[in-house]
């Protein structure tokens, strides 16, 4: 593990740092669950990349920092089970921000296109910030026995919609325009249409500044406003929330849902599998094409 402003020492089987502001341990983890859990008091971080040489898991104290203030490196005769790489640190907290750089060929005629200059979302990010950097944070929700109404098809009224183009005009009276929670103010007109599922356009994180068309008019740039180029597919669109706290884009989706549910009224996500905000072999480097281009595409 380096970091900048700590003291690093290598013990058998772990790495020990000792950082500004707290006490950071890293051991080898888990290859399971994917993505980030929160256990044996830290978190275990686990990613899939068959092809690369080297993994590097880079933290950072806040999602708007430029550089990271740790960064630790997978030793894969370690942190590596079959094709998983995977480390256990301790001494984070959530709301902290992560990223990884990973090594390998850059062989686009074999299909690789590995950059370690490049720091990549996870593919299992549960929240991103800026569309650049993942958010820890915790899963834990009070469902309060939630349980989707299950109404047959042949009783279901589908009502697709957009969330935020649903109440961010201000003819919407909505106290929370654009968001989830502004969705759940709608409920009520829902009901009165007689609708029983609401089928929301892409929730998932994407790059409003991925357009590159724009305004005629004004030469204004125009926003990515539909979403269907995905740049994590777990984790809620962090422009869909209040931004009352790093993450809580999570918490509000949950929100949303268990308060439909609550209203009779069913939750239909529509998601893109078959591409994503990397676009072609001339798109731009976020998470999978860094990763592994040769397995994700």
């Amino acid at each position: 593990m380096t970091e900048g402003t700590g003291i690093v020492r290598q013990t058998k089987d772990a790495v020990h740092c000792a950082p500004a502001g707290g006490d950071v341990r890293a051991s080898p983890g888990f290859p399971l669950p994917l993505g980030v859990r929160d256990c044996c008091d830290g978190f275990n971080f686990a990613l899939f990349s068959r092809n690369a040489q080297l993994v590097e898991l880079l933290l950072y104290r806040d999602a708007r920092d430029p550089e990271p203030w740790m960064t630790v490196a997978l030793d894969p005769s370690t942190h590596r089970t079959g094709d998983v790489w995977h480390v256990l640190v301790s001494g984070i907290a959530w709301g902290q921000a992560y990223a990884y750089r990973v090594h390998g060929p850059q062989a686009p005629e074999q299909g690789h296109r590995f950059d370690p200059r490049l720091a990549l979302l996870d593919p299992h990010a549960l929240a991103v910030a800026g569309a650049g950097r993942c958010l820890l944070v915790d899963r834990r929700f009070d469902w309060e026995g939630d349980r989707r109404p299950r109404r047959p098809w042949s009783e279901t009224v589908i009502y697709e919609t957009h969330v935020r183009g649903l109440t961010i005009h201000p003819s919407a009276n909505s106290g929370h325009p654009g968001t989830f929670l502004g969705l759940i103010e709608k409920i009520p007109y829902l009901q009165e249409m007689g609708v029983t599922a609401v089928e929301l356009m892409p929730i998932q994180e994407f790059d409003q500044r991925s357009n590159p068309r724009r305004d005629p008019a004004s030469g204004e740039p125009l926003a990515n406003y539909w979403g269907y180029d995905t740049v994590a597919f777990f984790a809620p669109k962090e422009g869909y929330s209040t931004r009352s706290a790093p993450g809580c884009q999570l918490d509000e989706l949950k929100t949303m849902v268990k308060a439909l549910h609550r209203a009779g009224i069913e939750v239909i996500l529509d998601v893109v599998f078959n591409h994503t905000a990397e676009g072609n072999e001339n798109g731009p480097t976020l998470s999978f094409r860094g990763i592994d281009n040769v397995i994700y595409y």
